[in-house]
């Protein structure tokens, strides 16, 4: 037993279950960005965004168009939206904990496959040390400077060595990872592998490597359709660590700078990612590899007034995700409303793994063979106990427990979310189903927020005097540009 995470039951019951006599299992390559809106993606109609590798792999697999973190109950999305990948379960269930959980890599470990991971990694170094058996340029936190990653090993006592600063962030990620299947190509390759790579990019600071600056102008860029100067209303900390990065107003041309550089920090993560993508074909192992790209969760980045995660419309929510490998349709695009927390069954039963019981997710393969079009009719997705929403193939409702307030939305005919008719006569039967719907994924997910808070807040604010403060992590190039007047 390792740090009490994978209990030694789990253990023998996986090792037991290791096939023999069949054709060999197929390996895996997970690769996660963080921060990365679904729409920034040149496969998904983006077309100002330069992404060649990663629209590639989509047209080399299968490209949801409705993929979602389910939310989380801190601002800090990403350790939640991760501890929900590794293990399988919805957000009540894990939160961003996963100490006495037994994750995706620890799980494929017990039947038979080689784990290594690089990158972020925002959920304790015990959780890593029991999920992985190699580790090479293991960031432990939420972000850091680009330019000065703290980096850790896992040595042969599968323990994380201290930290030692290097350099720019993709680069070292996309190295240890290709170092890593170069290595094992070469090896005796008894074992499939479980190879996870986490990026930090495009996660602000808003910094791309020096010969990706300018690579878009900023005046060029388009800015997003629901654009606004500031957020209509108050709905929680509009304070929070995200926002500080453009003062306030939002203007077009601060925008437009931010879009320029984030799309400069995902076209150099392409590149690397059409590395490691080289490097499996080099090395013969392309064929018989399961491909996944997805992101941790969106960004505004200017959109309805915001610049981050904090709130529960489809920019911050939704997510890419992109599965390729044996048996998976090619060039097809899926319109199921699925979670990232579904890949952990979906990736086992490709695998021919047995699923985990403690997974709430679903298993995506029927979608992927092209023997169903959906795997759920709705979603549901959360912030903190101050936004909850739900969406079907139509329709979608936000509610505010706090302000007693709600938000509806054809997101068919308005996929930017502009045109709130909450408050219009003839949908209000669509808001009561809407908001029953709410209730009973409540209900299953073990979610016990009230809908409507015992005390309403008020809904304006005045955001003409917040003082824009940058954190630690910003180097020079985003502090002259976007905090220095």
């Amino acid at each position: 037993m390792k740090n009490g995470i994978l209990s030694f039951s789990a253990l023998l019951f996986a090792g037991a279950a290791v096939c023999s006599g069949k054709a060999p299992r197929p390996n895996v390559l997970l690769i996660l960005a963080d921060d990365q809106r679904a729409d920034a993606l040149g496969c998904a109609g983006n077309t100002y965004i330069r992404t060649p590798n990663i629209d590639r792999l989509a047209r080399g697999g299968t490209r949801f168009t409705n993929s979602y973190v389910m939310g989380g109950h801190h601002g800090a999305i990403s350790a939640p939206s991760r501890a929900m990948l590794l293990t399988g379960k919805s957000l009540f269930h894990v939160y961003d904990v996963l100490d006495g959980q037994v994750t995706m890599p620890a799980y494929f470990s017990g039947f038979g496959y080689e784990t290594f991971a690089t990158g972020k990694w925002h959920n304790g170094a015990a959780s890593f040390e029991a999920s992985f058996q190699k580790g090479e340029n293991v960031f432990l936190g939420g972000m850091s400077d680009h330019y000065k990653v703290p980096c850790r090993r896992l040595g042969p006592d599968g323990k994380l060595s201290e930290p030692v600063v290097k350099g720019f962030s993709t680069d070292l990620f996309a190295d240890a990872a290709i170092e890593f299947l170069d290595g094992y190509s070469k090896g005796k390759k008894d074992k499939p592998f479980f190879c996870y790579v986490a990026f930090t990019a495009p996660h602000d600071p808003r910094s791309p490597r020096n010969d990706y600056v300018g690579m878009y102008r900023d005046e060029a860029v388009p800015l997003p359709g629901n654009f606004m100067k500031y957020h209509p209303f108050v709905f929680d900390d509009m304070l929070v660590r995200d926002e500080h990065l453009a003062p306030w107003p939002r203007t077009p041309e601060i925008i437009q700078a931010s879009i320029a550089d984030y799309y400069g920090l995902i076209s150099h993560l392409d590149s690397r990612v059409g590395d490691i993508i080289e490097t499996l074909k080099k090395s013969g192992l392309f064929e018989n590899t399961i491909i996944v790209y997805a992101a941790d969760n969106g960004l505004a980045i200017g959109s309805h007034g915001l610049l981050g995660k904090q709130s529960l419309y489809e920019h911050s929510m939704k997510v890419p995700l992109i599965i390729s490998g044996p048996g998976i349709m090619r060039d097809k695009i899926s319109d199921a409303l699925v979670y990232l927390y579904d890949l952990y069954p979906t990736l086992a039963g490709l695998c021919d793994i047995k699923k985990p019981a403690s997974a709430d997710g679903k298993d995506l393969a029927a979608v992927l063979t092209g023997k169903s079009e959906s795997v759920r009719s709705s979603l549901f997705t959360v912030y903190r106990n101050t936004v909850r929403a739900v969406r079907t193939d139509e329709w979608k409702l936000i509610r505010y427990p706090r302000r007693d307030h709600n938000q509806l939305y054809n997101l068919k005919s308005d996929p930017l979310e502009l045109n709130n008719m909450a408050y219009i006569d003839e949908h209000q039967p669509k808001v009561k189903e809407l908001m029953e719907l709410l209730k009973k994924w409540q209900a299953e997910t073990g979610d016990t927020a009230v809908l409507t808070a015992k005390s309403i807040l008020p809904m304006n604010y005045d955001p003409a005097g917040f003082i824009q403060k940058p954190d630690q992590w910003q180097p020079d190039y985003t502090l002259k540009k976007y905090f220095i007047k």
